[in-house]
C-alpha cells in the first residue's frame, strides 16, 4: 500500500472515540442488572458473560493490531464499526437469553478492533504530537462514558429496546464518519515492507520496557476494577446507598473534565517528563486504596480516595499509549497499541473475580492493602527496569 499523502483528521478520531465510548456505555454497564433482574440469571452467570466479553475485547485488540499493521488501517476500523453496529441493532429485537450474551460478546470483539485502530491512527494526525492526541482521546473516551451512562438513566424506563436503539443510532453515525473520514489513510503494510526487505525490529531493551509497563497496566486495571465491582458492595455493606456510590463516578467525571484539558495544555512539558508522569500516576493510584479502610463510616474518605485515583489515572493512563508509541517501530504501531488495549481488557476481566476471592478468604481491608502493595511494588519494578534500560540505550 502506498503511504497516504495526507494525515487523518484529529477531529474525526476524537468524535469517533466519543461516539464509540458513548455507545458502549449504553450497553455494557447494564449487563449485570439486565441479566439478573430481567432475564432471571444469577450474578455468577452475569459475571461469566462479562468475563468472556472482556476476553473477546482483548482478542479484538490483538487481532486489530495485526490487521492494522499487516493489512489495512481503514478496513480494520471499518470491520470493527460494522460489528458493533450490527450487534447493537440485533439487541433491539433479539435480547433474550442466550442471544443477548452472544451479541454482547460480538460487540466486545468489534469494540476491541475499534480501540486499537483509533489508538494506532493517532500516530498519523498531521500537526499534532501523538502524546497530545492520546491525551484528548482519553478525555473524549471518558466524556463518552459519562454522557452514555447519564443518558441510560433517562432512557431505561422507556424500555431496554430504546436503550439499544440509541446505541445503534450512535454507531450508525460512527459508521458514516468512518466511511467518509477514515478511508484512504494507509501506510505501507508489514507484508509489503517485509517482502522488500524493509522490516523494522524492536530493540530488546525497548521490548522489555514495553512489556514491563503493560504488565503493570494490567495490574492497575485489576485493582481499578474493584471500584466498578466490589467497592460498591463495600459501600452498601457500610450503610451507604447505591446513589452514594454512583456519585463517586460523578466525582471521577468532573475531575477528568476539569484536569485533563490542563494536562493537554502542558503536553510538551509532560512529554519531556513522561517517565516521571508514569511513576507519579501509578503511585497515586496505589495510594488511593490506603484511604478506603478508614472510609467505613465517613463518606468524605470515599470521595478523597476516588479523587486520588482519578488524578493518578489522568497522569499515567494516557501516557502509557504515548510511551509505547515512542518505542514501537512504525511497522508495529498497531500491534503494540493493540497490546496496550489488551492489557487493560485483561485486567478488567480478572479484576472482579480476583477481588471477590480476596474478600471471601480475607477482608475488604486486606484487599485494599494488597492493592496498594502490589501496585507500588509493580511501579518500583517498572521504574528500576525502565531507568536501567534507558541509560544503556
Amino acid at each position: 500500500m502506498a503511504r497516504a499523502q495526507k494525515g487523518i483528521s484529529a477531529y474525526s478520531l476524537f468524535i469517533g472515540s466519543f461516539l464509540s465510548n458513548t455507545g458502549i456505555s449504553f450497553i455494557w454497564p447494564l449487563t449485570t442488572i439486565y441479566m439478573h433482574d430481567y432475564l432471571g440469571k444469577s450474578l455468577t452467570v452475569a459475571g461469566l458473560v462479562l468475563f468472556i466479553n472482556s476476553l473477546f475485547t482483548m482478542l479484538g485488540t490483538n487481532i486489530g493490531g495485526y490487521l492494522y499493521d499487516n493489512w489495512s488501517h481503514y478496513y480494520t476500523v471499518l470491520i470493527g464499526t460494522i460489528l458493533v453496529t450490527l450487534s447493537s441493532a440485533m439487541l433491539i429485537f433479539n435480547h433474550q437469553w442466550p442471544n443477548y450474551a452472544f451479541w454482547l460478546i460480538l460487540l466486545g470483539f468489534g469494540n476491541g478492533l475499534i480501540v486499537t485502530a483509533v489508538n494506532s491512527f493517532a500516530t498519523m494526525v498531521e500537526g499534532k504530537s501523538p502524546s497530545y492526541v492520546y491525551n484528548v482521546l482519553y478525555f473524549m473516551s471518558n466524556l463518552g462514558l459519562v454522557v452514555g451512562t447519564l443518558m441510560v438513566g433517562f432512557l431505561l424506563h422507556l424500555g431496554i429496546s430504546i436503550v439499544f436503539g440509541a446505541a445503534t443510532v450512535l454507531y450508525v453515525i460512527l459508521l458514516l464518519i468512518v466511511l467518509v473520514a477514515y478511508r484512504g489513510h494507509e501506510q505501507e503494510s508489514n507484508i509489503a515492507r517485509n517482502y522488500t526487505g524493509g522490516g523494522e525490529y524492536l530493540e530488546r531493551a525497548s521490548l522489555v520496557r514495553i512489556m514491563t509497563l503493560l504488565a503493570l497496566l494490567a495490574i492497575i486495571w485489576i485493582f481499578y476494577e474493584q471500584w466498578q465491582s466490589n467497592i460498591a458492595t463495600y459501600m452498601v455493606a457500610n450503610h451507604f446507598t447505591v446513589k452514594d456510590y454512583s456519585y463517586m463516578w460523578t466525582v471521577n467525571a468532573i475531575l477528568i473534565v476539569l484536569i485533563q484539558p490542563i494536562m493537554t495544555y502542558f503536553d510538551a512539558f509532560l512529554l519531556r517528563h513522561i517517565n516521571m508522569r508514569l511513576y507519579v500516576g501509578f503511585f497515586l493510584i496505589g495510594a488511593s486504596f490506603l484511604i478506603l479502610p478508614f472510609a467505613q463510616h465517613t463518606y468524605a474518605f470515599f470521595v478523597a480516595s476516588m479523587a486520588l485515583l482519578t488524578i493518578g489515572e489522568i497522569a499515567c493512563l494516557p501516557a502509557v499509549a504515548t510511551f509505547v508509541n515512542m518505542l514501537a517501530p512504525d511497522s508495529q504501531k498497531g500491534k503494540f497499541q493493540g497490546m496496550v488495549a489488551g492489557a487493560g481488557a485483561l485486567g478488567r476481566a480478572i479484576g472482579p473475580f480476583f477481588g471477590a476471592v480476596i474478600i471471601d478468604y480475607a477482608t475488604y481491608d486486606k484487599l485494599f492493602l494488597i492493592s496498594t502493595i502490589v501496585i507500588w511494588l509493580g511501579t518500583l519494578i517498572f521504574l528500576v527496569i525502565n531507568q536501567r534500560l534507558r541509560v544503556k540505550k
